[in-house]
């Protein structure tokens, strides 16, 4: 085999990024350049989690620069966890397609988001079809409807994730509940071991049992008070529902309006929860939460986009719509995040 022309060696330290050797091949776009480098902004997420190895910072830099919001520190999940939540029929019949696994992963791909989150066996089902296309959460616990106890079962592993090639674990705890304290050692456990071995930690921290009211689930108080337990918990990514303006707990309302906190508004709720979240210093995703009609999912998102938030973590109101009409819906929501809607 002979040595390699002059020219031919500069195309090729050219095409694989020397210093000083101007490009003589196709220009990348703009997204792809940014998806390539890693920007400023996610630079100071990735410094917010100072206890963490390279291998952690690198899954969560993967999710932060994939999709259309790469490099913006903006995130838009898809989450299908669904099924063991309220069974096949439920989560899909409105769309028949959406009883494939591969669908899921084909729409979170193709509208650009930022990752793509589910449970141990549709995981499974398009691992090898899909591997490298999008990062992947892997969910580890899920409850189900026919159960009455307010917990969830471990359902996955760290070495699941692994096997599968998923940047990060998710785990729900839900704050109020009899079996709280028993889910909070378990992430507690579940979080060391991915961290040890470079995964991220998603954290879904939904209020309910216990004392806690219908209306207080998803009360100011109770929300800033569940995002702030999944930050001192460990959690990179944090998923709590949007807050309404009720307050549950008589003593947290007295501070409220004593401090005259602003919770008059969504926006305001949403920075109010970004604050307690280390000051902004954590990632937090708001769920869309049960069926909505367009306006009302685009007039949220816009409410969290000026609060502060994070970012959308979509499940339902994505697969339950025909893929045209979520994809659509999927680009607008992206639009706002991006600061272009």
């Amino acid at each position: 085999m002979g040595v390699p022309s002059g020219k031919a060696r500069i195309e090729k330290a050219a095409l694989l990024g020397y210093p000083g050797v101007p490009f003589v091949g196709p220009r990348r776009t703009d997204r792809e350049t940014r998806t390539m480098q890693m920007t400023p902004q996610v630079r100071k997420i990735l410094s917010w989690y100072e206890s963490d190895n390279p291998g952690t910072k690198a899954n969560l830099a993967r999710i932060l620069m994939h999709g259309k919001l790469a490099g913006t520190g903006r995130l838009v999940i898809l989450p299908v966890d669904q099924g063991f939540e309220h069974g096949p029929a439920r989560s899909f019949a409105v769309n028949a397609a959406a009883y494939d696994p591969h669908y899921h992963f084909q729409l979170a791909i193709d509208a650009g988001l930022s990752a793509y989150a589910s449970v141990l066996g549709m995981m499974e089902a398009g691992a090898d079809t899909f591997a490298g296309q999008i990062p992947t959460i892997l969910k580890v616990n899920s409850s189900n409807s026919l159960a009455s106890a307010k917990d969830q079962a471990v359902t996955a592993s760290v070495g699941d994730a692994l096997r599968l090639g998923c940047s990060a674990i998710g785990f729900t705890i839900y704050p109020g509940s009899d079996d709280a304290f028993a889910m909070m050692e378990e992430i507690r456990e579940l979080a060391e071991e991915a961290k040890s071995v470079g995964l991220a930690v998603v954290i879904w921290s939904y209020p309910r049992g216990g004392t806690l009211s219908k209306e207080g689930e998803t009360a100011m108080d109770i929300c800033a008070y569940a995002a702030h337990m999944a930050a001192l918990l460990g959690a990179h990514i944090i998923k709590v529902k949007p807050p309404t303006s009720f307050l549950e707990q008589p003593e947290a309302k007295k501070v409220y309006e004593k401090e005259k906190i602003d919770i008059s508004t969504l926006s305001a709720r949403i920075a109010h929860v970004m604050q307690s979240c280390f000051a902004g210093r954590r990632l937090v995703v708001f769920s869309g939460g049960a069926a909505k009609d367009l306006d009302g999912i685009v007039g949220e998102a816009r409410e969290i986009y000026k609060g502060g938030g994070t970012g959308l973590i979509i499940g339902r109101n994505s697969f339950q719509r025909k893929r045209e009409e979520a994809l659509k819906m999927l680009e607008q929501i992206v639009g706002i995040f991006g600061g272009r809607g």
